[in-house]
């Protein structure tokens, strides 16, 4: 371990916390967002002997069939202060006893359960924050609802931080003054930097083409005073635009005092001709000074974004070794398939980045960029050139259905704008790699990746037509208003009338990455697609969501795929070593720590719906069964 990874450790894992390591006290597992766990106990030898160590079911879940929207549950547990901390959909905070799942408290927001931005009720987790000194509230977990309460509380007894702004609960929403069509949704716990939350929220994506800009706001952890606030909008374009939120997580190099921002794209998603002009900061990775909000460095990654490629997930921070000089590196995924790799310091590419032509766009009023920037090195998990061959199952069963549709949609590679006549997006609007992102052993410098590989079809309804063609929409698909644009939307997978996908798989896979030299170590089908209760073939791979966990001993641990199964792979070749059926796809970044001197690993099963329509509020902890 570098002591750089050293460091970034100790600064993200509370005092209180060091007695048992490693700890797992943020969403990603540390403040560098490397998902790797230093336990060298589960290893490639011994991870089949992995045992049910406690299973815990929160109460806080609906399939959406009765009075309350479906749930979907992404939250990755956090281990700290002897204590496992869960967010649930029901915006409740419950702090568990890691070795037995034994409730000590619960803290309930009284939050509104309505779907106000969101196709349901969605958490990912809490944050955890420590002050190094004793007595109340001197830690806390804090937790955010859709309507844009943050709320505090004490992470011994569940009560409310009352110094914490107005009783322990922060109105987030009085900071948006602009175009506030919708409430700052907080559903990614705050990213914890010293003594600041970095707090972005998620909005109502696809229904308008004017809504609240995109800003960044760093909270006081203490007293939940606004320190200051970054908007990712220039000011002489707020009137028409909207978002570039930061709606994921962070990372962050106390080192450089810099914080990194994933930003998503402008309103209206799929149609920029209001919006011409550019907004350097909107989906790019960024790098903030902690202390001021001045941006140090940005990079943005799509040019006048019209595809909803959102910068999902937090960068990735890892030194790596190059003409044996020491290197800060970031590595950013993204949904394209593209993987960059960026001086975290002064945001300067480590590998190629070239200026390629994409295709125009031809409609109204629109103006597609003319080049976008391509990473090929380290190579992508999705070819840019060219979409999966139409899968000739599907066609056959569907009578040719798959074949002519590849005929009548618009494709010229990645980058096709939207379009009237109907246009295939690929990678789809979930991406490649989506709000998991990657696992890094700091040690090797090799990165692990799950993707996806979907087609969607994108189609621009004009504004007369679109009324009489809207008959809703689901998670992420049907039909959505772009509300003063001159174009709605169509969204959906491309099925054949049985819903077969139409494009040959695997529709998901398993990565690994030297750093060093740019070469994908491996790559293969991860999971198995699952659909009227009939498995795929396991080299058909399944689509993902969530994120892997790398380990000291050489495992990978992942959930994320559609057929409700964890697994643990070996991290040298892919390989799945064990798996257990959950209740619902796993779609959280499991948690692994060493609790009084056994090591776990926890997943969350919570189910999302555009994977599959299964919801759970399983917790299931994975123990190494002792050995005779």
């Amino acid at each position: 371990m570098t002591y750089r990874l050293m460091l970034l450790i100790a600064l993200s894992v509370p005092a209180g916390a060091m007695a048992d390591q490693p700890a797992w006290p943020t969403f990603n597992g540390d403040l560098a967002a490397t998902k790797f766990a230093d336990v060298e106990s589960f290893n490639p030898g011994n991870v089949a002997d992995l045992e049910r160590a406690w299973e815990v079911h929160t109460g806080d879940v609906s399939d959406g069939s009765g009075d309350l929207p479906e749930t979907v549950w992404s939250a990755t547990p956090i281990y700290a202060n002897g204590t496992l901390y869960l967010g649930t959909p029901f915006y409740r905070i419950l702090a568990l006893d890691p070795a037995t799942g034994t409730q000590r408290w619960a803290y309930d927001s009284q939050s509104r359960l309505e779907a106000l931005t969101q196709p349901g009720l969605k958490n990912r987790g809490v944050a955890y924050w420590e002050s190094g000194q004793e007595g109340v509230c001197e830690k806390r977990v804090f937790i955010g609802t859709m309507d844009a309460e943050l709320h505090a509380v004490d992470a011994d007894t569940g009560l409310p931080c009352t110094d914490f702004a107005e009783g322990g609960v922060l109105n987030v929403n009085q900071w948006n003054t602009v175009n506030a069509r919708f409430p700052f949704s907080l559903l990614q716990p705050p990213t914890v930097v010293g003594d600041t939350l970095m707090l972005g929220w998620a909005g109502k994506d696809w229904e308008y083409a004017v809504a609240p800009p995109g800003n960044l706001l760093a909270i006081d952890a203490r007293t939940g005073a606004l320190n200051w606030e970054l908007s990712m909008i220039p000011d002489e374009l707020v009137a028409r635009t909207g978002t570039s939120n930061i709606w994921t997580s962070m990372s962050a190099d106390p080192d450089l005092g810099l914080v990194y921002l994933p930003v998503s794209s402008p309103s209206p998603n799929y149609w920029g001709g209001n919006r011409l002009d550019p907004i350097p900061l909107a989906t790019s990775v960024t790098a903030v000074e902690v202390a001021t909000g001045n941006v140090r460095w940005s990079r943005q990654l799509v040019r006048h974004d019209i595809w909803d490629y959102d910068i999902a997930s937090a960068p990735t921070l890892v030194d790596i070794t190059r003409d044996g000089q020491t290197i800060p590196a970031l590595v950013q995924t993204t949904k394209m398939g593209f993987i960059f790799v960026l001086n975290r310091e002064t945001g300067e590419p480590l590998f190629p980045i070239e200026d390629r032509a994409v295709p125009p766009s031809d409609a109204q009023g629109e103006v597609a960029a003319p080049t976008q920037p391509f990473a090929m090195t380290p190579p992508p998990t999705n070819d840019p050139s060219r979409m999966p061959d139409v899968w000739g199952l599907a066609d056959l069963v569907s009578g040719g259905q798959c074949s002519r549709e590849r005929q009548t949609y618009r494709y010229e590679g990645i980058y096709t704008p939207p379009s009237e006549q109907g246009t295939f997006m690929y990678p789809g609007t979930a991406g490649a790699n989506n709000w998991g992102g990657a696992s890094v052993d700091p040690r090797t410098g090799i990165l692990y990746l799950n993707s996806m590989r979907v087609v969607q079809v994108i189609r621009l309804i004009p504004r007369d037509a679109y009324d009489s063609s809207d008959t809703g929409s689901g998670n992420e698909a049907g039909f959505y208003p772009q509300e003063g644009a001159p174009y709605g939307i169509e969204l959906r997978e491309w099925r054949n009338t049985l819903g077969l996908p139409c494009w040959e798989p695997p529709y998901g896979t398993f990565s690994a990455f030297d750093l060093a030299t740019g070469e994908r170590l491996y790559e293969v089908p991860f999971g198995r697609a699952q659909q009227w209760g009939f498995y795929g073939l396991a080299r058909w791979g399944s689509p993902t969501l969530g994120g892997p966990v790398v380990t000291a001993g050489g495992v990978v641990f992942i959930g994320a795929s559609m057929d409700a199964r964890v697994r643990a792979l070996d991290a040298a070749t892919g390989a799945e070593l064990w798996s257990d059926l959950v209740e619902a796809p796993s779609v959280a970044i499991p948690a692994v720590f060493t609790h009084e001197g056994v090591d776990y690993v926890v997943f969350v099963a919570g189910g999302n719906s555009i994977l599959r329509p299964q919801v759970a509020d399983q917790v299931v902890a994975y123990r190494l069964a002792p050995r005779n």
